[in-house]
């Protein structure tokens, strides 16, 4: 099917035309009413009769309706696609170059550096893109999921991106599932894509929101309730009167930061607000179709009135009584209402003077968005104020850029001194050049982004970062410190849901695939240091995994960031090699406290991590690593899977997961283990060595022997469980989810 700047409303009737049958088939397997959740995965499932769906443990095979990557993980993505050997994808799939732009200057200088620094990377994603049938977003077009909410999500459909924050989408009441590049190649060969059933959490909202608080308040009060694994396994879902109060990119806004609580996805159902926004960006013909099978596009009325039947947790939130919330630094579920922040800064000795002030992103960047914020700056402009510190807006795509201009909003901004960013990602995930400050200068920056890690916005562990809605950001703009409220003089925020004068399309950013390929060639040079071809990784010998040493141990949280960071090393997102030179650079040695570096195993020297790793793979020495709760929360990369098999990595034994990094080792090939009983964790010291025994006989649901071996030669056995299906343990004795894809492809 040919690949258009919308998605085809051919494809959605098609999709549409399940929903009567599935349903039922739902129901009557079910022997109960469903949630909107369990009939979109019905719609979607490729045996609906006869897979197992039980919550929590059965792994399913679903057929999504499109992909969409960015340009970081796209690169690597497609890399693995062009080794399959198909003529085009199998699915309608887009690329949208969003992250390789460095915030700098200004816009428009920022964004003709970043075409003249990425030409070759560009270049590559638009031929790749013509080759096998994919639409192009170039740069400048937006962020990847304000695109797809404006051009592709579609209510009751299902996708998945190489991003986490693809369940943006689920705002239009679709199930979209960030993943890592090799799950978008199964769909892209026209497999299906694996996925443990998920369990459900509802979050029922009464009430209405007024004065300061925003659609981010609920995400941010949810995210204090779940924690940030709180919603790992699970689809959250949004139902009760509240929901009809909250605009189609508001609801967008809470489901794309419901990442942050490692939830599968989360969604809204579908109604007036969000046919409302679907007919604003010219998609009548996908609002009526959804009109007409309404009933399906929403949960079973035994949801609403009895939810604690059909949810495995639900959680009330009151949306009279909700305040603006500040949540940070250094995870986005240490959550206060605005009016203790203060306070909190005095008791944990944090700084109150906030040295930067960014709004936008791929969370907060709607046209209802800048309106409140420039309602804001209208007010401080007419009494003569300006910011008291640097405020850095970034718009989320064109379409929203070119409206705001038009309507005047983009010159309340800059009237009280703001800057206005390229239609990018920019700071949020690090691609800022910020010289400010240097690293081991604490500051406070206030941004309206998803996640606040340490280093995740300018690099640099001593910025502590808060999370805050985009009219809390402006307030405390202009106040330049966290100390007071910064509402006080300023009148409540007023917004517009949708440009009453229509969206602008501004500059066409789409590229569209040719009818013809046959003479599109794709280039990537030999000596390239940013692309590089990929080589199969070997299949496993068929022997244990004995006396493997610890490369590295990380204490605490251990993100994606943690593993393979962002910022500067975007520019290797398509070179293995190169980019391998990060791993572990963010990790916290157990052993050390020290980030970055360990022990050696060949030469038994402290390194930083990627030189020990390193040293490893030129020594054919296999080794594992040891995590602790959650690792590998954050992020979407399979670079941080991907890094540590090309470096050798065998193993990742962990306390627990988060899910989208677990699947992305399950894929490259890595055994992802669990331990059985935690404290196992503490007994694994700095020499030891690790034995997983018994892999021959690798089954679903059968513990793992394993033996840690200590330098006087002591022995403890312990067990590990993992969540390998059948066919997770055919990757892994394959030596990757690729490998059998390219065999199936190549007959």
């Amino acid at each position: 099917m040919a690949v258009t700047a919308a998605t085809p409303i051919e494809l959605i009737n098609e999709v549409y035309a399940r929903f009567d049958e599935r349903t039922e088939i739902a129901r009557r397997r079910l022997g109960r009413p469903v949630t909107l959740a369990e009939k979109i995965l019905f719609a979607h499932l490729a045996d609906p009769e006869h897979q197992d769906v039980e919550r929590g443990r059965a792994y399913t095979e679903l057929y999504p309706d499109r992909v969409a990557m960015q340009d970081a993980t796209a690169q690597m993505a497609l890399l693995q696609f062009m080794t399959a050997g198909l003529p085009q994808t199998a699915v309608p799939t887009t690329v949208h170059c969003d992250h390789l732009i460095q915030a700098r200057v200004d816009g428009k200088t920022d964004l003709l550096a970043a075409e003249d620094v990425n030409k070759e990377v560009y270049d590559f994603l638009r031929t790749v893109s013509a080759k096998y049938g994919i639409g192009f977003w170039k740069p400048g077009s937006g962020i990847i999921h304000q695109v797809v909410l404006e051009q592709y999500a579609f209510p009751g459909g299902m996708m998945i991106g190489t991003d986490s924050h693809t369940p943006n989408a689920g705002g239009l009441g679709m199930i979209a599932i960030g993943v890592g590049g090799a799950d978008a190649v199964d769909v892209m060969v026209g497999s299906t894509f694996g996925l443990r059933w998920p369990k459900l959490i509802g979050v029922r909202l009464t009430g209405r929101m007024s004065g300061w608080t925003a659609p981010k308040d609920v995400i941010l009060k949810v995210a204090d309730i779940l924690t940030v694994k709180g919603g790992t396994g699970a689809i959250v879902e949004y139902f009760g009167p509240g929901v009809e109060t909250i605009s189609a990119t508001g609801r967008a806004t809470i489901c794309n930061m419901g990442a942050e609580i490692g939830a599968t996805t989360s969604l809204f159902p579908y109604d007036d607000r969000a046919a409302l926004y679907l007919k604003s960006t010219g998609r009548e013909a996908i609002a009526d179709a959804a009109g007409r099978i309404l009933h399906h596009l929403r949960g079973d009325d035994e949801v609403e009135t009895d939810p604690g039947r059909f949810f495995d947790q639900v959680i009330e939130i009151d949306l009279d009584t909700l305040e603006p919330h500040i949540n940070g630094p250094h995870t986005p579920d240490l959550a206060r209402p605005i009016s203790q922040a203060g306070e909190d800064a005095k008791a944990n000795g944090w700084p109150l003077k906030i040295s930067a002030a960014l709004v936008g992103s791929c969370t907060n960047s709607s046209y209802e968005d800048i309106t409140r914020a420039a309602s804001i700056a209208r007010q401080a402009a007419a009494k003569g104020m300006r910011v008291k510190t640097p405020l850095l807006v970034t718009p989320g795509s064109e379409r929203v850029r070119a409206t705001i201009e038009r309507d005047g909003l983009l010159a309340d901004l800059e009237a009280i001194g703001a800057t206005v960013l390229a239609n990018a990602c920019g700071p949020c995930i690090g691609q800022w050049k910020r010289e400010d400050v240097k690293e081991g200068e604490v500051n406070v920056i206030v941004n309206s982004y998803n996640r606040n890690f340490p280093k995740r916005n300018d690099g640099m562990s001593s910025t502590l970062s808060f999370v805050a809605s985009p009219e809390t950001v402006m307030a405390y703009a202009l106040t330049g410190t966290l100390e007071g409220d910064p509402r006080a003089g300023l009148d409540e925020p007023v917004g517009e849901e949708l440009p009453s004068g229509g969206f602008e399309s501004g500059e066409a950013g789409f590229i569209p695939p040719p009818e013809s390929t046959a003479t599109v060639e794709v280039v990537v040079r030999p000596d390239s240091d940013r692309l590089q071809l990929l080589e199969p990784f070997a299949a496993w010998d068929g022997n244990d995994f004995v006396d493997l040493p610890v490369l590295m141990k990380a204490k605490g949280k251990c993100t994606t960031d943690h593993i393979s960071a962002a910022g500067p090393w975007l520019k290797y997102r398509g070179h293995l090699e190169n980019i391998s030179q990060n791993l572990f650079l963010g990790a916290v040695n157990a052993f050390t406290g020290e980030a970055g570096s360990g022990k050696c195993p060949v030469h038994g020297a402290t390194e930083p991590y990627p030189e020990a790793a390193r040293h490893c793979r030129e020594a054919g020495v296999a080794w594992v690593a040891i995590g602790d709760e959650n690792y590998g929360e954050g992020s979407s990369r399979e670079h941080a899977a991907m890094e540590p098999r090309f470096m050798n990595g065998k193993v990742i034994m962990v306390r627990s997961f988060a899910r989208i990094h677990e699947t992305n080792l399950k894929k490259q090939g890595v055994l992802p283990l669990t331990f059985a009983d935690p404290a196992t964790y503490d007994v694994v010291g700095e020499d030891d060595r690790i034995s997983v025994l018994g892999l021959a006989d690798l089954a679903p649901d059968r513990p793992v022997r394993c033996r840690i071996t200590k330098p006087d030669g002591s022995t403890v056995d312990f067990e590990c469980t993992h969540t390998m299906s059948h066919e997770h343990i055919d990757w892994f004795r394959a030596g990757g989810a690729l490998n059998l894809i390219r065999a199936k492809q190549h007959g």
